[in-house]
C-alpha cells in the first residue's frame, strides 16, 4: 500500500530544493483595554513593504523569544513590558524563498508607555474580526484566526 503522504506529494515538497536557513523571530499582539490589537505596516525599503504585521523581530543569539520581544517593543514602539506580561498563544512555521521562518506569537495586555512608530512604520489599532482586512505576510496571516478566536 502506498503511503498517503507520498501520494499527496508531501515527500516531494519536503525534499525539494536546498535546505534553507532558519530565521527565528518573536511577534507580539498588543491588546488594549478596548480589545483592539496593534499592527504595524512594513515601511518602504524593507522586504514585504506595505504589508501589516504583528510587532516584533529577530531573536538574537543567546536571547530568549520573550527577551527579544521586550527589546523589539522598546526599539520599535518605545514601550516597556515584562516577561510575565507575555502569554504565548500560537506560532507560525513558514517557508519563504530564501529562509524558513519560525515565529512564536505572544499576547501582551500590560505595558508602560504609548506605542509610537519609531522605525518609520504606520500603526493601527484593529478589532480582531477586522484583522483579516489588512494584507499580511504569509506567516502572519494564519495567526489572525487564532487571535480572533482568543479575543
Amino acid at each position: 500500500m502506498t503511503d498517503p503522504a507520498q501520494r499527496d506529494g508531501c515527500w516531494e515538497d519536503r525534499e525539494s530544493g536546498a535546505p534553507l536557513p532558519m530565521l527565528f523571530v518573536a511577534a507580539g499582539a498588543l491588546v488594549d483595554a478596548d480589545g483592539r490589537v496593534l499592527i504595524a505596516e512594513r515601511p518602504e525599503g524593507k522586504a514585504m513593504a506595505g504589508l501589516w504585521e504583528f510587532p516584533g523581530g529577530k531573536v538574537r543569539d543567546g536571547e530568549t523569544p520573550e527577551s527579544a520581544l521586550i527589546r523589539e517593543f522598546e526599539e520599535e514602539l518605545g514601550i516597556d513590558t515584562r516577561e510575565s506580561c507575555l502569554a504565548p498563544i500560537a506560532f507560525a512555521s513558514h517557508r519563504y524563498d530564501e529562509f524558513h521562518l519560525l515565529m512564536p506569537l505572544y499576547v501582551c495586555r500590560v505595558w508602560q508607555g504609548t506605542p509610537t512608530p519609531l522605525e518609520g512604520q504606520k500603526l493601527a489599532w484593529v478589532r480582531a474580526p477586522r484583522l483579516a482586512d489588512y494584507p499580511m505576510p504569509p506567516a502572519d496571516a494564519p495567526l489572525v484566526a487564532m487571535l480572533r478566536d482568543l479575543l
